[in-house]
């Protein structure tokens, strides 16, 4: 626990200043969440029912005060939420800290639910008085950042009569935060739009100074707010620390209104690929939170963040209510619909921006051609993809239905781990002899998604390591080698000889047509997943056996002539020569040897063979 709170001061934030936006924002929750509790309760906000957080200036002492009339906190709340770091896994939380130590620390900044304890980078030690609301009972947690803390009761005259107060001792570096021009000016930078007014005193007694006045920034008009008011707000409510690339903020009239306040960030989160993939919008009534976990977008928008106000839901609306409601199924589609569209967009009016937020969130996009029937057409155009064609950059498949060869009837596709392993695979030879562009797919949602849709502008998508290749319709580029060589009698011979001698290992093994360099390949049968796809659902245990390969034999290859002019009765030689094709073929696809001991023995063979002749 040491480390871990060593780590995390010293490496997850760069920028101090933050921790005062982390305590302010969380006392701003408090303060909403108490708002939502007395829509039932309302006895819980007493006498004083406006929610504030003062800031309080002690430069005598060398303290800061944060203190809200929020919600409070019982004793084993306190434990709950100051007591566990990093509740998705404290392993887990510190390898992305040292990972991360080379980086650059500004993108860390709200990315691993610690925000309270960035308290230590300027603290030597806090302690936190609490009471909950409605409660007869004050709490005191108090730590060294250390690694342990301690838990009492207090005495209710010294503890706030509902809510939180936070004592910062500061260490000697940080006496600057008790100067007001100091905490002013970050209190503005950072949290000038929490919908809480903020208030600051100079010091112990002295009358409070408001320096924000708690207006929520989503209900003044777009006119009314810069672009820094937008990025300011986006950086509190998304826990980012950089600046958003594609903000929208519309508000929806008619039969049902609500207010929406979207952010696109400008970096990947660092919960892009969580297992669980929810998202992170907040859902607000009237300005009163509700909760954070409303289905407000499909799990291939996770990654915007914002929130949504409506004044057409009850404000004691249940949370399981919430997920039944006709109402946050019509919000769900029209926010949905209008941040594609803000995304389509960029395509034309900052291309720059819209290659960069493909390039973070691309691969999440492309989980709706999957899962969103509606929407597959506009989700397939919007899509770019790195190609045959073009290396460098992505393309879009309007750009390739346009640029489709003659007597070309398909998309075609090639999946795998990286770029650099498409670009060398045998299967593209056949393509480019003949200038045939293809798709190539690096994402492992692509080998999904391809088998779901069924078409692009007529045209179906199909891999070029399944079934036949179908490219006699397409002349090849080079006149010279217009026509596919005809494999003589030997090579067919040589091919059926393989064929018995691999036996069940393979469904088949054939001529090919794709094969212009190489001499060897293996595609998949022409039903049933391709081979990327296949070697995907097995090494998830979702297939036990799978489909057998089909060994395409160039015939054209010197090799492949040589070898099948070989004597006949060199039948050891024959065969080891056949095993070695088979798993030289699996090794550019990306495997090993299903045998490595056999076929260093057969290579042995080969090897002392070709020295004694």
């Amino acid at each position: 626990m040491a480390k871990l709170l060593h780590l995390m001061v010293h490496s997850v934030y760069s920028d101090k200043n933050v921790f005062l936006r982390e305590l302010i924002s969380n006392a701003a929750d408090a303060c909403e969440k108490l708002r939502y509790e007395a829509i039932v309760a309302p006895d819980l906000l007493g006498s004083d029912p406006t929610p504030r957080i003062v800031l309080t200036l002690d430069e005598e002492h060398a303290r800061l005060i944060v203190e809200d009339n929020g919600i409070g906190m019982t004793r084993d709340e306190l434990v709950e939420s100051l007591g566990t770091i990093a509740r998705s896994g404290t392993r887990a939380f510190m390898e992305r800290v040292e990972a991360a130590q080379s980086k650059d620390g500004a993108q860390l900044i709200g990315q691993f639910g610690v925000g309270f304890y960035s308290a230590f980078m300027v603290a030597d030690n806090v302690d936190v008085v609490s009471r909950r609301a409605g409660s007869d009972k004050a709490w005191h947690w108090a730590s060294e950042g250390k690694g342990s803390y301690t838990v009492s009761a207090v005495d209710l005259a010294d503890a706030p009569a509902r809510g939180t107060r936070i004592t910062l001792h500061l260490k000697d570096d940080a006496k600057t935060y008790t100067l007001r021009w100091t905490v002013e000016r970050i209190v503005k930078d950072q949290s000038g739009h929490v919908p809480v007014p903020i208030s600051i005193v100079e010091k112990p007694g002295a009358e409070p100074a408001q320096v924000a006045d708690g207006t929520a920034l989503w209900t003044k008009q777009k006119s009314e707010i810069s672009k820094e008011d937008y990025t300011d707000f986006y950086r509190g409510v998304a826990g980012q620390y950089d600046e958003p690339a594609l903000t929208v903020h519309f508000r929806a009239e008619g039969r049902h209104e609500y207010t929406a306040l979207a952010f696109v960030p400008g970096s990947k989160p660092f919960d892009l690929f969580d297992p669980d993939r929810k998202g992170r919008m907040k859902l607000y009534v009237k300005r009163v939170f509700i909760t954070d976990e409303a289905d407000l977008l499909p799990r291939y928008l996770r990654f915007v963040r914002g929130l949504v106000d409506t004044a057409d839901l009850p404000l004691n609306v249940s949370r399981e209510m919430i997920q039944e409601s006709p109402l946050l199924a019509n919000i769900r589609k029209g926010l949905t619909n209008r941040v594609l569209t803000s995304i389509e967009k960029l395509i034309d009016s900052d291309p720059d921006a819209f290659a960069k937020l493909w390039e973070n969130f691309g691969s999440v996009i492309k989980e709706g051609i999957y899962e969103d029937f509606e929407r597959r057409a506009q989700l397939l155009a919007l899509s770019r993809f790195r190609t045959t064609a073009a290396e460098d950059k992505t393309r879009a498949l309007s750009e390739y239905v346009k640029d489709m060869k003659d007597g070309q009837a398909a998309i075609y596709y090639l999946t795998g781990e990286n770029l650099a392993q498409l670009q060398a695979s045998p299967q593209l030879e056949g393509f480019r002899a003949r200038g045939i562009e293809v798709l190539l797919l690096t994402d492992p949602v692509d080998s999904f998604w391809v088998t779901t849709a069924p078409d692009f502008e007529g045209k179906p998508f199909k891999s070029i390591t399944q079934g036949a290749a179908d490219l006699a319709a397409v002349a090849r580029e080079n006149d010279a080698a217009a026509a596919s060589p005809e494999a003589n009698p030997s090579v067919t011979d040589f091919v059926a000889f393989a064929k018995t001698t691999l036996g069940e290992a393979v469904s088949d093994v054939r001529t090919s047509d794709r094969l212009t360099e190489s001499a060897v390949c293996l595609v998949a049968p022409e039903h049933g997943p391709d081979r990327q796809l296949q070697k995907m659902l097995q090494g998830a245990g979702r297939i036990d056996d799978a489909a057998k390969p089909i060994l395409e034999i160039n015939p054209g290859h010197a090799l492949i002539a040589a070898l099948a002019a070989s004597p006949s009765e060199d039948q050891t030689f024959r065969e080891d020569a056949v095993n070695l094709l088979f798993d030289q073929a699996r090794v550019l696809d990306g495997d090993k040897p299903e045998n490595p001991r056999a076929f260093a023995e057969r290579l042995s063979r080969v090897f002392d063979r070709a020295l004694k002749r």
